[in-house]
């Protein structure tokens, strides 16, 4: 859509551009006010006790059920004697609770207003981890603040490089640690030491494959590169007594989410090594081999995890997996389904052998979308139809939390994710609108398109919790304007001026909010477009490239055009 009006909205002297750049200029101002000098010395200042607190049992309900990184007795411990009058902690255990709470404020408040904290302490962190103390360093406390520092680093947006990259010097650390290797391949350790080995080495693969997922890279890892066996089926408490048992798997414990995540991991490994492997055979018969074998452990999960909700509905267990993290689990599972079929959205428009992948890639997004924004309109739609939730696991949440915030303020994983399912929604209805041939009007998925105006709403309420990249909004504004036309039967040659007019309004509402944050109040129209030529693109025609390159829409490594299905006709 760009590409084709590129020329128009030049001819009409659109305002687009000169408002675009006023809003990269903006956001160059919002950064050096937001980002703290390099290096930056860790300090052992923190916010108040009760801020603390709540940024902690944010990270607990987000990070940790599903990647164990902590042992919780012990970092509950240290974080008790660090509120002690007169003490002096350690500035290694600082810089691990600051990354902690980095985690948390991602989805504090729904305007991330800890933003600039939680940059500040992921360059402190930054800073400690770069200092040349490599031996002193090969311990488990160090391990997890690496772990910590790589996913705040891509929750909060701190990423010089890709997080893709640094995962490679992760497991390469975590492999000259020996963690590769099982526990009992190594003289006698206490029970704490196997179990937070093997917890760290899992936790350590789910980053992996999410990187790989997000990136566009090859996982890094194989079936072959390490022995270590899934952690057992401890609860933190157990692990301070060497003659603890394993509970049994039908008993939850706070490790429970994490090895049944587990049971599915050569599954998804499977499939993001056949997407992002370079020696991988893209053939479509083995696309439908590795859904068969994901789905099979993804029913399997199901089954785990529907038991331990009804035994806690029952009364027959105190505990149990709470519907947050039911939908986290779900969003992961389904996001590899749908990098699993997307491939084939285009090619099954003119194949039918294709059609079921474009069907299970649009029912992956959809759930993605569902479990990401539980109150969305597409929810209600499918309840009132009398059919079932959008996924086995989602119990339809109303109103905003803590997966919802992370889908908006933080640049990381989830919001890439949904706003990815929402393109590809929008493509979905684009082919069915297009696909229309009967002389009356047939009906259409309403709950499609109910998705593509809360894509367009999620991504203004990025720029207002602080994001200072405009492309996601402006390419929402224009998709949303298209749909519309599209659907109102608006003659073609009169769709262009509707992108212009969406696309300047969208733009115009960026630069005010954009001059509020920078603390500015100058009149948009007054843009200097020469002082900001040295973003990459001419005045005279704008790269439209630029505006869909971004995180949101392509992958972090430069690899690749992930979008590029999206406007073009090629086949995978």
């Amino acid at each position: 859509m760009f590409v084709l009006n590129d020329v128009h909205l030049l001819e009409e002297k659109s305002n687009t551009y000169p408002l675009l750049l006023k809003c990269k200029s903006l956001a160059k101002v919002i950064k050096a006010k937001r980002n703290p000098p390099w290096p930056t010395i860790p300090t052992r200042e923190l916010p108040e006790r009760q801020v603390c607190d709540k940024l902690i049992d944010c990270y607990l309900k987000t990070t940790e059920n599903t990647h164990r990184i902590l042992h919780l007795p012990s970092f509950k411990n240290d974080y008790e004697e660090l509120w002690e009058p007169g003490s002096f902690p350690d500035i290694a255990f600082v810089v691990h609770l600051k990354l902690v709470l980095a985690l948390g404020a991602v989805c504090y408040d729904e305007e991330f207003s800890l933003r600039s904290s939680a940059i500040h302490w992921v360059y402190e962190a930054q800073t400690w981890i770069s200092e040349p103390e490599f031996k002193a360093r090969l311990g488990i406390q160090f391990i997890q603040t690496h772990i910590l520092h790589l996913l705040a680093r891509e929750a909060v947006g701190v990423a010089g490089d890709s997080v893709w990259v640094s995962a490679g010097e992760l497991v390469r650390r975590a492999m000259h640690m020996g963690l590769h290797r099982d526990p009992h391949h190594l003289p006698k350790r206490s029970l704490y030491a196997t179990q937070m080995h093997r917890r760290l080495w899992n936790t350590i693969l789910e980053i992996l494959l999410k990187m790989s997922l997000s990136s566009g890279g090859p996982p890094l890892i194989s079936p072959d590169d390490f022995d270590t066996e899934p952690p057992g089926n401890f609860d933190d408490d157990q692990l301070m007594t060497e003659s603890s048992v394993q509970k049994p798997e039908s008993e939850y414990t706070s490790m429970s989410i994490a090895l049944a995540l587990r049971k599915t991991l050569l599954a998804r490994l499977a499939v993001t090594s056949f997407l992002n492997d370079l020696t991988s055979c893209g053939t479509y018969e083995r696309t439908l081999e590795l859904d068969a074998e994901l789905r099979s452990a993804y029913k399997i999960l199901v089954h785990t995890l529907r038991g331990f909700k009804t035994r806690q509905a029952t009364g027959e267990a105190a505990f149990g997996p709470s519907d947050l993290d039911l939908r986290f689990v779900d969003f992961l599972m389904q996001r590899h389904i749908s990098a699993l079929h997307t491939p084939y959205f285009i090619p099954a428009l003119r194949q039918t052998k294709y059609a079921i992948s474009r069907k299970l890639a649009i029912e992956a997004a959809v759930k993605i979308w569902a479990a990401a924004f539980p109150s969305s309109a597409i929810m209600s739609h499918r309840h009132s139809q009398g059919s079932s939730p959008s996924s086995p696991l989602s119990s339809g949440l109303g109103n905003e939390d803590l997966l919802t915030r992370l889908s908006y303020s933080g640049p990381g994983f989830y919001r890439i994710a949904s706003m990815q399912a929402s393109l590809l929604i929008t493509a979905e209805l684009d082919t069915q609108l297009r696909e229309e041939q009967g002389l009356v009007p047939g009906p259409l998925r309403s709950d499609l398109f109910s998705v593509i105006r809360e894509s367009q709403d999620c991504s203004l309420r990025c720029i207002k919790s602080g994001e200072t990249n405009v492309k996601g909004y402006l390419v929402s504004c224009v998709i949303t304007s298209h749909m519309e036309a599209l659907m109102r039967g608006v003659d073609p040659s009169e769709i262009p001026p509707l992108f212009r007019k969406a696309s300047e309004e969208g733009m115009e509402l960026c630069v005010r909010i954009l001059e509020e944050r920078a603390g500015q109040s100058q009149d948009v129209g007054a843009v200097d477009v020469d002082e900001d030529m040295g973003i990459g693109m001419r005045q005279q025609s704008p790269d439209w490239d630029f505006l869909i390159s971004d995180a949101m829409f392509a992958y972090n490594t430069g690899l690749n055009e992930p979008m590029n299905w999206f406007l073009s006709e090629g086949t995978r």
